[in-house]
């Protein structure tokens, strides 16, 4: 599968597929990496890797919708099947992401529907959450609103700072996203109107993350 990533920091995530697909865990190509920041670190380490990279500046653009237009430009010139929001952190224009229904999907640090948007830890300790970690959806026009596809949970310390809880969700968070990107390239995963199906079932919840990085119906995991 043919994979474009989208990232504006450091790439961590971007990373984890990297390097997931150097091990041939993912039978994907990552095709190209875009970002709106020319100088992130998600940039540094695609060229790295000798993967194509694209940027532009929203400020070069009279507004979102011309500014995506020409990001998506972009994306089919790459030829790609699936894109992957992994730390993007700009809103995507309605009109852009709609022939990509079921195709682009986003990794947000939380268990959503809980905390779409930033500071998603530090809203998390502050609400006394037990339990916190981060999901895969579909993207959609409404922010971090789209169809939950799987989900990787942590437990809250006591003396957890927003530092702390996000240093030790980062490491599911990673394996949550290449065990969802595998899933795709697999076709064990879709989305339809009928809803998502993974292999033959629709689910009804949100798939979790299994010790062996592999993705299960939530009811057969015993809960933390």
């Amino acid at each position: 599968m043919r994979v474009v990533v989208f990232a504006s920091g450091r790439g961590s995530n971007l990373a984890a597929l990297i390097e997931a697909q150097q091990r041939n865990e993912l039978p994907i190509r990552i095709v190209g990496v875009f970002s709106d920041h020319a100088d992130c670190g998600a940039i540094a380490l695609a060229q790295a890797a000798g993967i194509p990279v694209s940027t532009l500046d929203a400020r070069d653009f009279p507004d979102r919708a011309q500014f995506d237009q020409a990001t998506f430009s972009q994306v089919t010139a790459w030829q790609a099947e699936l894109i992957v929001l992994a730390g993007y952190m700009r809103i995507l224009d309605a009109r852009a992401i709609a022939p990509w229904h079921g195709r682009i999907i986003n990794i947000h640090p939380s268990l959503l529907p809980k905390y779409p948007g930033l500071h998603t830890h530090k809203r998390a300790l502050r609400a006394g959450d037990r339990m916190h970690g981060a999901s895969v959806h579909f993207v959609t026009a409404e922010l971090d609103g789209g169809p939950v596809i799987a989900q990787a949970r942590v437990e809250v310390q006591a003396d957890d700072t927003a530092e702390t809880l996000a240093a030790r969700l980062l490491p599911s968070e990673h394996r949550l996203l290449v065990a969802c990107v595998r899933a795709l390239a697999n076709q064990e995963l879709r989305w339809s109107d009928c809803g998502i199906r993974f292999g033959d079932d629709r689910l009804q919840q949100p798939l979790r993350l299994a010790e062996d990085g592999s993705l299960v119906d939530a009811d057969s995991m015993k809960a933390p």
